[in-house]
């Protein structure tokens, strides 16, 4: 009880995050609550730290890459590219747009997606002059794709970081279980927004107002570095692979590269359109914080009975068949994500399956279905990931408030349907790479 005390009183100041505080402070304060009355002890702490260290480091190294490519106007540049190859169609520029969507979610993250697009993509709505249901339509879509499609990369959502290194699960094989499993999560996704929002789409938008995509760029050399270091990121995490070496760093070297170049280092800075100490200021570094914090909390919880009796629950799904204990684990983590945020839902799915009593390959249906659930289930309510706390709050000073209500009425609509489809293709894709 003791444990669960400390575990709601941190999610809510985690939640709320009064004023000069931040969520890393508020989830260091529950961890230090918890070592004070011994539901965690010394020891946890380095066990908890060699679970995120990689992941935290590797997601703040991300988001450098994604705030230097936004200044330097890539997103930008990609959305007006996308907004003129709809030639005026708007029923081909949803589509597009979710598309969009799903390749920034996959190559720069959830949070980058939700985040760096979704202003971008409200700008061209207001040169498009949609009306309000039309952009709101557009506005959902951008951030509930930002989600629903990271799952195809280690790299793609800092649940997947976490829980591939937690399994010890290399780059490769990762991405050959995801990729197509992230296909049809993508694809899922589109068909129930487009069933949703159809009658909101225009069917033609004038194209007078919609500027040149080379008018957002920026600082040229950083965006035509972009796609040779991102192709080079990529070969990078599949050669490490065999070398065991952390992600983190090969993430950390391309986010100081590009650096070197948007800070026009080997000029002494002279040529720079962007100050690159203001961006590193701007990287999420409470995350760091709050990784260790929240998830000591979490293991207090665990360490109180949490684990067991998760264990439990998953050993029995785990004797239906590899179907039910496969949608059974997805919608599980996913309610649970809903409730307690998905990074602390993370680590107890990961804890309770790592001492259930399963099969092999049940046990590997049951770690991705874990990760699905954890990237998917977020969407239910708004308190499920902080990257959507902070999308809601991003529309809020763009003039788009949606209540809470409203979004759950949306995510419990369209959240569902989804993860049911990607569970499934789960259970049909990976029987195939055993």
């Amino acid at each position: 009880m003791l444990a669960f005390i400390i575990f709601i009183v941190t999610l809510g100041l985690v939640i709320w995050q009064p004023k000069g505080l931040g969520i890393g402070w508020s989830a260091m304060g529950g961890a230090l609550v918890a070592l004070a009355f011994g539901v965690v002890q010394l020891s946890d702490v380095s066990i908890v730290w060699d679970i995120v260290w990689d992941a935290t480091f590797t997601f703040v190294a991300l988001i450098i890459i994604s705030l230097i490519l936004d200044e330097a106007g890539f997103f930008g540049w990609a959305a007006l590219y996308v907004a003129r190859l709809g030639n005026g169609h708007g029923r081909l520029l949803f589509p597009m747009i979710v598309m969009l969507g799903a390749f920034i979610s996959a190559f720069f993250a959830n949070d980058g997606a939700a985040l760096l697009l979704t202003p971008i993509v409200i700008a061209i709505l207001l040169r498009l002059d949609f009306s309000a249901p039309s952009a709101l339509a557009f506005i959902i879509a951008t951030g509930f794709i930002a989600d629903t499609a990271s799952l195809p990369l280690v790299t793609s959502n800092l649940v997947n970081i976490v829980s591939a290194n937690y399994f010890d699960i290399g780059f490769g094989r990762y991405a050959a279980v995801m990729v197509p499993v992230n296909i049809a999560s993508v694809l899922a996704t589109l068909v129930v927004l487009w069933i949703f929002y159809a009658r909101h789409i225009p069917k033609h938008y004038s194209m007078v107002n919609l500027s040149a995509p080379a008018s957002a760029i920026k600082d040229t050399l950083v965006f035509k570095a972009a796609f040779p270091l991102l192709a080079l990121l990529l070969v990078a995490y599949f050669a490490i692979e065999s070398l065991g070496m952390a992600i983190s760093l090969i993430t950390g070297a391309a986010a100081l590269l590009l650096m070197a170049i948007a800070g026009r280092f080997w000029q002494g800075g002279r040529g720079a359109v962007m100050s690159v100490p203001d961006i590193v200021r701007k990287a999420p570094w409470q995350i760091v914080l709050f990784s260790i914090g929240m998830y000591l909390v979490v293991y207090g919880l665990g360490n109180a009975g949490l684990t067991a009796y998760g264990a439990q629950i998953l050993t029995w799904l785990g004797k239906q068949g590899a179907l039910i204990a496969t949608l059974g684990t997805g919608f599980l983590s996913a309610i649970v994500a809903s409730i307690m945020n998905n990074m602390p839902s993370t680590l107890v799915g990961a804890l309770a399956i790592d001492s259930a009593q399963v099969p092999t390959a049940t046990r590997e249906l049951m770690i991705y279905a874990n990760i699905i659930g954890n990237d998917l289930g977020p969407k239910f309510t708004p308190i499920g990931s902080l990257a959507t706390l902070l999308w809601l709050h991003v529309l809020a000073e763009k003039g788009y408030k949606i209540s809470w209500g409203q979004y759950m009425k949306i995510g419990l609509i369209i959240t569902p349907p989804v993860l049911l489809v990607t569970l499934l293709a789960l259970v049909f894709w990976l029987p195939y790479l055993s």
